[in-house]
This record gives C-alpha cells, structure tokens and sequence, in this order.
C-alpha cells in the first residue's frame, strides 16, 4: 500500500518538530541545563512548545494514515492534514507564559481539534462502512 497524501503533511510537520527540538537543546546548551527547565521560564516555554507538537502531530498523524490506510478520501486527509499544519506553525508563537489568550494559541489548539475531529470521523465512516 502507498501512502500519497499523509506524508506531504509528515514531512513539514517533522521539520517543525525538528526547529522545535533545536530550541530547546540550544538554550539547554546555553544555560547549561541538562534536563527538565532548571527554573528558567523561557526554556520552559521551549520545552511546552516542542511537547505541544509532538503530543499533537503524532496522535493527527497517526489518525491520518489509519484513515489513509482505510481508503479516506484524499480530500478529507488534506483537510486534516492543512489544519494540522497552520497549528503547528501557529501555536509555537501563541504559546506564552505571560499571555494564556494569545490569538495564535487558540489557532494552534482549535486547527488541531478539528484535524482530529475530521480525521476520526474519516475512520468512523470506513469502520461504520458508511
């Protein structure tokens, strides 16, 4: 079986994984924390931020090939996976300890639901055999 739309979304979203992962190490580096935040506020928000997407982008990713394993529609796993996308772009710069109503963390937190909303539908109307 191959795979075609899934891994169009995969590719970016591991590159921003990846952005993520290196702010996190470098301000590491640079305060000479080994590991967890050591107290320091800004490597916190790094270490949120790059947990926020790799709890989010697994979990999509994971509903997306299932669905695109079960034969979903290309045009829904766009859906989910565009959505996907804009909220991993978004809610790194929305995430902010002195601003919990930040514009881009409700974008980067609402994209990402209603990825998963439409991905688990996509699955429930293959297993239903709807």
């Amino acid at each position: 079986m191959t795979f075609a739309v899934t891994p169009l979304y995969a590719l970016p979203v591991a590159a921003i994984y990846l952005i993520l992962w290196f702010r996190v190490t470098s301000l590491r580096a640079a305060t000479g924390t080994s590991f967890g935040d050591g107290g320091n506020a800004q490597l916190l928000q790094r270490v949120r931020q790059h947990g926020n997407c790799s709890e989010w982008a697994s979990f999509i990713l994971i509903l997306m090939i299932l669905a695109e394993g079960m034969g979903a529609p290309a045009l829904y796993l766009h859906i989910s996976g565009a959505l996907l996308l804009i909220g991993r772009i978004a809610h790194p710069f929305g995430l902010k300890a002195d601003n919990a109503g930040h514009p881009l963390r409700y974008v980067g937190n609402g994209t990402n639901i209603l990825a998963t909303l439409n991905a688990m539908i996509c699955l429930a109307v293959n297993i239903l055999g709807l």
